[in-house]
């Protein structure tokens, strides 16, 4: 790979990506003097700030010498650059949503607008929103940065993830640091769409990091972070369960994930909000949309022919029932295997549960392959012939993506579906083939 052989040699090599990523740097913060809605100094400043924290995250890893940490400034002045151009774009989310919530939280005082009833998102993104309204920053701007800078974070994630199951490797590490922060979904997800998917997303990966490096306890308090920021955290916590049987989370480190969530929720309540709202909060995101068996997401529904969907009820009911059936079937075969259950079979399991849990429950949205798409892109970082998943789960998010932001169908969203579908047994197969391999070298 490049990455690793320009770590070893090519002295000239890190310095022209240097230059190359200093020039974007500067390209970047120059069109932040033409941002439409004015504020360029202070979005300048915070790209700048992203950048230097992003390379200060390589440099601390340690595994890096200055020279590869030059050569990494290529691909993040890349990522600046790309995100600085997508700041000026509104989603409709944004125009209907977020900037419906900002401005509330701007009118009603702040924090105290948190004891009212506004917006479907739980309350730590209520408080960024609640935090936000007291600074002269345009909101699309300022809810941008937020998830850009998460982006960042997830980037971390990938590298400590990666780096977890390949400690030997220097490139595999920095190169999903890297790629991770030019993947064109988490590119467009926060920088363009305004959303902040890489928000739960980093918290999950880094709890998944933290478990494969024995860290118990912090494991279940990122994981339980991340549930409070997002729902679709559910479709990677089945994975605790196989962490628990595999003896690497203790049981009564699990008590932090509704310690945590309690934690989350106090300053609300002392603001006033009742709990009825906040426990509600995910209650009603699960039936918001269920007149829709998908919202553009390449799940199985996109396969099914019309006189299945056309019984929505029915048919959610048996997407749901498979999911479970999906997951229970993988911890039986976890809890069979569980003194021989690797690192390895532990993030393919991970990978499993981000594919095919979406893949199978109804009323799923464009952005719930997320997860799917970071997983398998740490993937193919530790072993690269896996790169086809990563295309693979990547082509079906992206047409869902174009479907959203262009109001049109790049193809038919069956499409992205196969794509899914044959993912997903190819990451069973190579699960049970880890668990196998194990238990063959112990006779």
């Amino acid at each position: 790979m490049f990455f690793a052989v320009s770590f070893r040699h090519d002295r000239p090599v890190a310095y022209l990506c240097a230059i190359g990523g200093g020039w974007l740097l500067l390209a970047a913060l120059l069109r932040c003097r033409f941002l439409s809605l004015g504020s360029g100094v202070f979005v300048a400043c915070c790209l700048l700030a992203l950048a230097a924290l992003s390379l200060l995250l390589l440099f601390r890893w340690g595994k890096l010498s200055s020279r590869g940490v030059l050569l990494c400034l290529l691909p993040v002045g890349l990522a600046v650059f790309l995100r600085c151009l997508c700041l000026d774009y509104t989603s409709n989310d944004y125009l209907v949503f977020l900037s419906d919530w900002a401005a509330f939280f701007r009118e009603n005082g702040g924090w105290a607008a948190l004891r009212l009833p506004k917006g479907n998102y739980n309350v730590p993104y209520l408080y960024f929103l609640a935090a936000i309204s007291y600074f002269p920053v345009p909101d699309l701007y300022a809810i941008k940065l937020f998830s850009i800078l998460f982006d960042v974070i997830l980037a971390w994630g990938g590298m400590r993830l990666v780096h977890a199951l390949t400690p030997e490797r220097i490139g595999g590490p920095a190169a999903a640091f890297c790629v991770l922060l030019l993947l064109p979904t988490v590119i467009l997800n926060g920088a363009l769409w305004a959303q902040c998917d890489s928000i739960y997303a980093a918290f999950c990966i880094h709890a998944l990091a933290s478990a494969l490096e024995r860290r118990s306890a912090q494991s279940v308090l990122l994981v339980a972070l991340a549930f409070s920021f997002k729902l679709q955290t559910v479709f990677l916590l089945p994975l605790w369960c196989a962490l628990w049987l595999a003896g690497r989370i203790k049981f009564r480190h699990l008590l932090l994930f509704p310690a945590v969530s309690a934690a989350v929720c106090l300053p609300a309540l002392l603001l006033g909000k009742p709990l009825g709202d906040i426990l509600g909060i995910y209650l009603g995101q699960t039936t918001e949309y269920s007149n829709y068996l998908t919202l553009n997401a390449p799940s199985v529904y996109a396969l099914l022919p019309f006189e299945i969907t056309s019984n929505i009820p029915a048919a959610a009911h048996l997407g749901i029932l498979s999911a479970f059936a999906a997951v229970g079937v993988i911890l039986l075969l976890l809890f069979f295997r569980r003194h021989k259950i690797t690192d390895q079979a532990l993030f393919l399991t991970a990978l499993f549960f981000a594919v095919g849990i979406p893949f199978l429950l109804p009323h799923m949205h464009d952005r719930y392959f997320f997860l799917a798409d970071v997983l398998t892109l740490c993937w193919s970082c530790f072993r690269p012939r896996r790169i086809v998943f990563t295309a693979a789960v990547q082509i079906a998010s992206l047409g869902a993506y174009y479907a959203y932001l262009s109001m049109h169908y790049l193809f038919p969203m069956a499409w992205g579906a196969l794509l899914l579908l044959a993912v997903l047994p190819a990451v069973l197969y190579f699960l049970i083939r880890e668990l196998a391999a194990y238990q063959s070298s112990f006779p």
